[in-house]
């Protein structure tokens, strides 16, 4: 637990000195989304310096929220959960999380992009029902920006985790869409629409038809963007 603390003993100060340090609630918000390989979380916070990772992650061990454990398989290798107390706060974070959907102008949250942390959840909120039982590769650009964050590549490969690479894998590629960051931050947020941004040529797809026309079904939204906004 940080050492500077609110000095109340009131349980919703002391809750707060555990969850309310800084980057802990999105820390939080990887491992209620399944997440649990420090690399991993990493991707889910990808401007938290490592060391600081590892500091809250020692800080959240030291307050009963979070265990770290041996990955199956691998010696040497360890991976973090949630603990019994960890779990009881999901629904916290996500009442965080859709009240900041119903609440906060997407304005303000369109100008905070982050093309690494889209692709990241996009990628693991894949609904791969209607993908092929072949291995697809949906190449995304997004052209204005630097070139170390312009292209990323989905591998999706039937009986697999779903692959996100900021190199080009080498594989053929099945479909390529093509748009402004903020578009597609927004489509997955549920601000904009994919069709219409598609008809107004926003948004541009191409390749396998299959895959194209069902696009907004194994694309889905953002696990908040059916929240409902509501005037401030």
């Amino acid at each position: 637990m940080p050492q500077a603390g609110y000095g109340q003993f009131c349980p919703v100060a002391m809750a707060a000195e555990v969850l309310c340090t800084r980057w802990t609630l999105l820390i939080l918000r990887e491992l209620v989304a399944g997440t649990r390989r420090f690399n991993d979380l990493r991707r889910g916070v990808p401007r938290m310096s490592p060391a600081l990772l590892s500091q809250r992650l020692k800080e959240l061990e030291a307050a009963g929220v979070v265990r770290r454990v041996p990955a199956p398989g691998e010696r040497a290798a360890f991976e973090y959960e949630l603990t019994a107390a960890g779990q009881e706060v999901a629904p916290i974070v996500e009442a965080v999380g859709a009240w900041g959907q119903r609440w906060v102008d997407p304005e303000l949250s369109l100008q905070q992009l982050d093309a690494q942390l889209l692709m990241w959840d996009m990628r693991r909120n894949l609904d791969l029902s209607p993908m092929p039982q072949r291995r697809s590769v949906i190449q995304f650009q997004y052209p204005e920006q630097p070139a170390g964050l312009r292209s990323w590549w989905l591998v999706v490969t039937p009986g697999e985790a779903v692959d996100l690479c900021g190199v080009d894998p080498g594989f053929d590629v099945d479909l390529y869409v093509a748009c402004e960051l903020r578009t597609m931050t927004a489509v997955w947020m549920g601000v904009d629409n994919l069709r219409i941004a598609m008809a107004q040529d926003r948004l541009r797809v191409v390749g396998d038809r299959q895959l194209a026309s069902q696009m907004q079904t194994w694309l889905g939204l953002s696990p908040f963007a059916r929240q409902q906004k509501l005037a401030s």
